[in-house]
């Protein structure tokens, strides 16, 4: 049987290197950098709602024929 061979790790590529931000070096943060359009999202959110109001009226109505 082959002996077992230990590999040596570099250690620079086990240190955490330091984030660097490329952006605004001014720290200020301008309302134009991130607007995100969230239209689809609203609108998914209003049906789901529908849906879930209607399928509770229409157990409620259920459980009436089954009394």
């Amino acid at each position: 049987m082959p002996k077992k061979q230990n590999r040596q790790i570099s250690k620079t590529s086990t240190e955490a290197k330091p984030a660097v931000s490329t952006f605004a070096t001014s720290g200020q943060v301008y309302s134009s950098d991130f607007n995100p359009d969230y239209t689809h999202v609203t609108s998914d959110l209003k049906r789901i709602a529908m849906m879930a109001a209607s399928f509770t009226v229409v157990l409620i109505v259920l459980s009436f024929f089954i009394k």
